[in-house]
Order: structure tokens, then sequence, then C-alpha cells
């Protein structure tokens, strides 16, 4: 009788996920526990699920006996922000408006999206999210009842990098679901291993191939999560989806990473469906499915109707007799935003997969699964068919700002216009004659996160100037700058990036803290008002820190808290407000809030200031001994960065160490020998009360470095 009631079961699964849009029956799975699980960048064949045996992941091997494996699952852009719109919205990029992971919001009143669904018909809706690129600020956190995106973006890192631990994510997850776990409920858990940059977890660095070791790091975070749902009750009665959101390129084509290319390391994910009681766990599914097939899968497992227009099919009838052929969409505008290179498009049907790129591609994916064969002239019959495909599914590119008309304004009236993506006039370089330019691109990187600034600056400026609008080199070049003091221009590269962007809020809000340090307020403050519509908490956070530099702290405590009462990270907001409390003579509270700040930081984590802020304050409170200590933290986490060792010999002076303090500014300036390091050390020796010395430095250091306006002011 119970197998009798299993294949009833198994049927009516079938019966209920059958079709697109309409329908409103209830589905076989009403109210039970939705969990989508997204392991950022992982590629389905570097998986043993997938026939892979290089790595060992026996968590997700587990899931997979209980689940549904299709073998065959695409994303739609190798891009997570877009990728997870496109996922939860059952709409294709063009159509929700997301196209890459920076200058795009997310709007719920322009798309359907399933938390807001789920949400309406009574269910709980939770997310917690390892990466600043998926930040509540993006537009996905509407709809959640809990949205846990507590990540800023690190000290000398990326956007795509700014990263936490899918530990850290995995526990505030669970704390959620032991929550709600008497109710229906849909969970978002997202972590970002095996994102760069691979750093597996000591149990997993043997691998010798470390994105492998990224791969077992995940694996062990996914088991983790899994037991913690088996041991609150839910995982049996609950549907789990485990997929990424895109691939990895690992060099196949010349691409280390992803956003560039659309060939099948980039596009082809794992996809495994678990439902209640593991019904059907096991079986495989071989038709192409897609991410945006998700949307309807899950409505009418939840018995909910399927909007009008979602054009995905419900994932476990795919491989249903009569189910028609598709044709699988994917696109990538990351190449035109980032570097100045052309766009690519790309159709899947069957066996064919066709990229639409200034010089197009075909190939065969099941006789070229590598795709190394470029199959085009001999199959013009199916080029032809699939080409005028992509070109019926082409949405024109809207710019990468915010679209509010505030927003706009203020752009305006900086001079960043334009209604489209600014690349200029003519077409764009095959991405494919200039992935080579990644790996320079690469090398200055890793300087500028190694702090080599002096080292970087030139290689940037090799890249944009044979790359005009490779909008990352620019702002790299700026951020590199800057932290040399060579300010002005700084700001000429940061203007650059900011026209080649359209203005796009992070390219501001570096630009602001530029200005801010130059005491050019009223441009500083401008520059950060740009931020807010996408990043309120760093955007205020600035504001902030230009209110106390101008003096006003009731202003600066202002912005400093509606900061910290922003959704995102609290340790820039926590080290503004302790900087202003120490202003406002509350010493003691001041290290409390920088102390809460470290508390709040992940394990292995830098962060600019803090340990800065927290010496400032211990000095102040006569605890000369700690305040020591934070200093050289601050020197070991940013040997870059100036402030703390002219802090360093200005305590080791008041300690009556005049030695230290000589030793301390000779390191900075040996360390750094760039403009800011040498106008820090001379107004340092001023403030030391040795003018001699000053003056002479000054004057070794304009034989250096004559072209510094910096060090020509403290001259005059």
């Amino acid at each position: 009788m119970r197998k009798v009631f299993g294949v009833l079961a198994v049927l009516f699964v079938l019966a209920g996920c059958r079709g697109g849009g309409g329908g409103g029956e209830t589905g076989p799975y009403k109210d039970a526990p939705i969990i989508l699980i997204s392991v950022d960048t992982l590629r389905s064949d570097r998986l043993p699920a997938y026939g892979y045996d290089k790595v060992k992941t026996p968590a997700i091997d587990a899931l997979r006996q209980d689940s549904v494996l299709f073998e065959r699952a695409y994303s739609h852009v190798p891009l997570t922000l877009p990728s997870h719109a496109t996922m939860l919205s059952g709409r294709l990029p063009g159509e929700h408006g997301v196209r890459d992971n920076s200058g795009y919001v997310f709007d719920a009143k322009r798309s359907p999206y399933l938390p807001k669904i789920l949400k309406e018909a009574g269910y709980k809706t939770g997310a917690a999210v390892s990466t600043f690129v998926l930040r509540a600020e993006t537009g996905l956190a509407d709809g959640f009842d809990f949205y846990e995106a507590d990540i800023d973006i690190r000290a000398n890192e990326s956007l795509g990098n700014s990263q936490r631990s899918g530990r850290e994510t995995s526990r505030a997850a669970l704390g959620w679901v032991k929550s709600v776990s008497k109710e229906p409920f849909f969970l978002l858990f997202h972590i970002y291993e095996p994102h760069t940059p691979y750093a597996p977890e000591p149990a997993f660095a043997s691998y010798s191939d470390p994105y492998d070791g990224e791969v077992a790091t995940a694996d062990a975070v996914v088991g983790d999560f899994l037991n913690g749902l088996k041991e609150t009750g839910v995982y049996d009665k609950a549907i789990v989806i485990l997929l990424s959101d895109h691939g990895e390129g690992l060099r196949d084509h010349g691409e280390q990473e992803h956003g560039i290319f659309l060939y099948r390391e980039a596009l082809q994910v794992p996809l495994m469906v678990k439902l209640p009681k593991g019904e059907r766990g096991g079986s495989t599914i071989k038709s192409p499915a897609q991410l945006l097939d998700l949307f309807p899968t899950l409505l009418k497992l939840a018995g909910r109707p399927v909007p009008e227009g979602t054009t995905g099919a419900s994932l476990l009838s795919l491989d249903d007799e009569g189910a028609p052929e598709r044709t699988l969409f994917a696109e990538t505008f990351y190449p035109r935003l980032h570097l100045g290179w052309s766009e690519s498009f790309s159709a899947i049907r069957g066996a064919s997969h066709y990229i639409d790129a200034p010089e197009p591609e075909l190939y065969d994916l099941v006789a070229d699964p590598a795709e190394k064969s470029n199959v085009l002239t001999r199959e013009r019959r199916t080029y032809g068919e699939l080409r005028k495909a992509v070109e019926g599914s082409k949405v024109p590119l809207a710019a990468p700002s915010a679209v509010d008309e505030e927003t706009a304004s203020r752009l305006a009236s900086l001079g960043y216009l334009g209604s489209s993506v600014n690349a200029g006039e003519g077409p764009l370089p095959d991405p494919k004659g200039q992935i080579h330019t990644l790996d320079d691109l690469g090398k200055a990187l890793q300087m500028f996160s190694q702090q080599r600034y002096a080292e970087a600056v030139p290689l940037f400026q090799a890249l944009v100037q044979t790359n005009p609008l490779m909008l990352d080199a620019w702002e790299s070049l700026g951020q590199s700058l800057q932290k040399l003091g060579r300010y002005d221009e700084a700001l000429a590269a940061y203007d650059r990036a900011m026209k080649v962007s359209n203005g796009a809020g992070h390219v501001a809000l570096a630009m602001a803290g530029a200005l801010l340090a130059m005491e050019r307020f009223d441009d500083a403050r401008a520059h950060a008002e740009i931020g807010l519509a996408t990043s309120p908490a760093v955007a205020h956070n600035v504001l902030a820190q230009v209110a106390l530099q101008q003096k006003d702290l009731a202003t600066a405590e202002k912005e400093a808290r509606t900061a910290l009462e922003s959704r995102g990270s609290r340790l820039g907001p926590l080290v503004t407000l302790a900087s202003i409390l120490q202003v406002q003579g509350k010493e003691e509270e001041g290290l409390r809030l920088a102390e809460e700040a470290i508390r709040e930081m992940s394990p292995g984590q830098k962060f600019p200031g803090l340990f800065l802020i927290q010496g400032d304050l211990l000095a102040r409170l006569g605890r000369s001994g700690e305040a020591e200590q934070a200093f050289l933290r601050e020197i070991r986490d940013f040997p870059g960065d100036t402030a703390a060792y002219t802090r360093l010999a200005v305590l080791y002076t008041s300690a009556g160490r005049p030695q230290d303090a000589i030793a301390a500014i000779r390191t900075m300036v040996e360390t750094q020998r760039s403009p800011a390091a040498y106008v820090a050390a001379v107004k340092t020796l001023r403030i030391l009360g040795d003018p001699r010395g000053a003056a002479a430095l000054l004057r070794h250091a304009m034989t250096l470095h004559p072209e510094s306006k910096e060090l020509r002011a403290l001259a005059g």
C-alpha cells in the first residue's frame, strides 16, 4: 500500500508541474518549506554528481540521492546579481532590467517576484547572503521579512570579492529557520565559495587545484547547513533546491573567472531539486533546463498561480513525452560596461550553442562539450536560425546608474550625463581578441590588493592607454593615486571613471573619499549623495565624515547613526561614530563602539581605520601600551597608509621615546616613498617640534616628487 501511495504522489507532482502561466490549483506540496541553496560560481562539471572525480563532496552527493538532478542546466548571465534576479523573477535580464552587478537596482514592482508572491500567500520569507553584490540595496530584499547581508566593501577588494564565509551566513540562516520552522517559509541561502579569491579552508588546502579546494569547502558548508535543517526537523518535509548562479572560466577559453564569455563553462550549472520525503530521489532529467524555470516550478509546487508572461517551464515536466524543444538565451554586458569591449549573446537549442559576438561561433555541445571546434561554416542553417532567435531576444541596454529623478539631477549638476552606456562610437573589440589583457589587469589588481600602489599605478595607466573605456582600471587607478597622495591625478582618473560609467554610485563614493582628503567638502558631499540610492549605509557614512571634518558634530552624529540603521555592514559607521565621540570627549563610549566593531569582524578581516581609532581612544585614556599595539596592528594590516605611523610617532614622543618616534617615521617613508608619506612625515616632525628636520626632509622629498602640489604647499 505504501508503494502505491508513493506512485500516486509522483503522478500528482507531474500533474501539478505542467504548463507555464496561469492556473491556481492546489500544489502537491502546499505550505512545505522551500529552501533555495545558491552556491556561487560552481561549475557542474567540477562535482562528482556530474562525473568529476578530483574532489570529494559528500554532502552534495547525499543531497543528490534525495533529489532530481538536472543533467544540463544553464544560467542566463554569468554574473551574480542579474542571475539571482532572473531565478527569483522568472524573467530574463533584459526583462527585469538588472544587467550587471553594479549600477542597476531590481524593481519588484516591475517584475513578478517569488518572495513577494509567497509572502502574500502566507509564507515567512528570509534570505542570508554572502556577498556585497547581493546587499539589500540592490532591490532583492523587497518581499523578504528577513534579509541578512551584513557585508561591507572590504578595504582593497573589488566589489565582486567583498564577501564573508559561508559558515557565517549559514549560522544566520539557521537561526532564522529555527524561528519559523513551524510555519510555511521560503529561504534563500547563498554562499560565495568557490568564488575568487580561492582560499579553501585548511582542511581542504591540500587540493592541487585551489578551485577544487573551494568546492570542497562549499560542500562542507552545505553539509553543516543541511544537518542544521535536519536537527530542526525541516529537511524531510522541505523542498530543497541546490544550484549555482553561473560557472567559472578556469582558463578553458582564456578567462580565469567569469562575466566576459558565454561558453559552456560559464553557463552550465548544477541543479538539484529535493522534494518532500525524497520523492523521485536519485532520478535524472536530461532535457535542457534553465534557471528561470525555477520560478514557475516553485509556484506550481506551492499551489500558487504562475503569472501571465512567464516563459519558463516547470522543471519536473521537462522530460515529459511531447515536451517542446526550447531555445535558452544568455547575455553578458560585462565586457562593455567594465572593459570597453563588445557584449555577447547566446542561444542553446538541443545540442547546438550559438554565441553572438563580433566574430560569431557555433558549437555542438554533444560532440564537442569543451567547445573547441567552431562548426558555424558547415552548419549554416542552424547558425541562421539561432542568429535570428538571438536577434529577437535582445533588449537595449539602459545606462548603469540609479534611475530616480533626484539622483539623475545630482549627476547632471556635476556634469555626468547620458541615456546609454558611454562606450563611444562605432563597434567595440571582440573580447576573444582582448582576453590576454585580463592578465595585465590581474597583475595590476594584485599589486593593488597587496597595497603596492606605486607599482600598480603604471600598470593601470598602461591599461587605460590601450583600453580607454576600461572602467575597473580607471577606478582602481584613482584609488591607487589617492593612496599615494597624488590627489589631482586621482580626481582625473575618478572623473574618467564617472564619465565612462555615467555616474555609477560606487565610483562617486570612491571619488568622494578623495575630495574629502583634499578638504573639498562641498564636492565630497555632492558625490556622496549620488551613492545614497544604491549604497545608503556607505553614503551616509561618508556624509558623516564630511560633517566631522567640518566640525559639524550634530550632523556628523546624525549621519553616522543613520548609516548604522541602514542595511549593510556596521563596521564603517561604528568607526566613524567612535571618531565623533572622541572629538566630543566621550572616549569611553567611543572605545566601546570601536571594540564592538572589532568583535563584529570576520576571521582574517581587515578594516581601515578601525585599530587606528581604537589606538587614539586608548591613548587619550592613558592606556599607552594598548594604544601602541593598536597602532602596530593598523600598520600591519595597512602598511600603505600613513596615519598609524604618525600617531605612533606622537605616542612614542610623549612617552619619552624619541628614537622610536624617528624610527616609525623613517619606516613609513622608506616603505612607501610616496608624496603622501613625505607630507605626513614633514607634518609630524613639525608637530613634534623638529622644524629643521622637517625642512630637510621636505627638500629631499621635493627632489623626488617635484610635481607634488601637496609638497609644494608645505614649502610655501
